[in-house]
């Protein structure tokens, strides 16, 4: 594989990733959307199926790691470093347009649901409101968040199901070039994000990849939206460093038991 080629790859999958995984949070959140109050599963299975659609879609040109966690984990298996700054900085890109085209997509939602009183109150209130708490009434349609603020359980969940999900991926079969998921490896891979958002998602909304919460919450930062509040930057560093933490340890476990 090329450098462009993985760039490129990585760069689309992410941004299929989050358009449909961001897409489903929206659709359930947003005032005006037919999916809204849908629920936790529906959240748990779009999620999935994202995975297993960008996989799809980016694996023939990248291997498919949509996750810096996973490039990460392969990294410290294989001893290939090269092109883990290329893959990370694709992913990044890949997750900030897929945040911006959710943002598209749902735009007059946006809009009903940041202009209507019952939901943001009203704006001065709100503001001292999200500015106290950090979290806007969006943000969790770009970012995850926990229900408990507590640091050390927060980040000890998001270590716990990346562990989960890494394992998984490493201990299947790779595809013929040992890069990424292979079809079967999409359809596994997809299903255990589900299982991961069902049983571990509670407590944080489970991140599982930095690229996918760091991304979109600089996307939140950006976008004119109205009443939109804080993205919570002081949580920011916990989805990012808790699944880097949890690929480095899922690889090394491979390591001793699988290798």
């Amino acid at each position: 594989m090329s450098s462009s080629d993985i760039f490129i790859g990585e760069t689309i999958g992410t941004a299929v990733l989050i358009l449909l995984g961001g897409g489903v949070c929206a659709a359930v959140t947003l005032k005006a959307s037919k999916a809204r109050n849908a629920g936790w599963l529906a959240i748990a299975f779009g999620w999935g199926f994202a995975v297993m659609t960008a996989v799809y879609i980016s694996a023939p040109l990248s291997g498919a790691h949509l996750n810096p966690a996973v490039t990460l984990a392969l990294a410290i298996k294989d001893g290939g470093w090269d092109n883990v700054p290329i893959y990370w900085a694709g992913q990044l890109l890949g997750a900030m347009i897929g945040a911006t085209l959710v943002w598209v997509a749902y735009y007059g939602q946006f809009q009903a649901h940041l202009t209507d009183k019952e939901i943001v109150g009203e704006p001065a209130a709100k503001a001292v409101e999200a500015e106290e708490k950090g979290a806007g009434p969006v943000l969790g349609i770009f970012s995850t968040g926990p229900e408990v603020r507590n640091v050390v359980q927060n980040l000890a969940t998001e270590i716990i199901g990346t562990v989960v999900l890494i394992l998984a991926i490493l201990t299947q079969g790779l595809n013929d070039k040992g890069n990424g998921l292979g079809v079967l490896g999409a359809l596994i891979t997809s299903f255990v994000v589900v299982a991961i958002g069902l049983s571990l998602g509670g407590p944080t909304g489970y991140a599982i990849n930095p690229a996918r919460d760091l991304g979109p919450r600089i996307v939140h930062a950006l976008l004119p939206l109205p009443n939109k509040g804080g993205s919570d930057w002081s949580y920011a560093w916990i989805p990012v460093v808790g699944p880097l933490i949890g690929g480095a340890i899922a690889a090394g476990i491979y390591n001793l038991a699988f290798a």
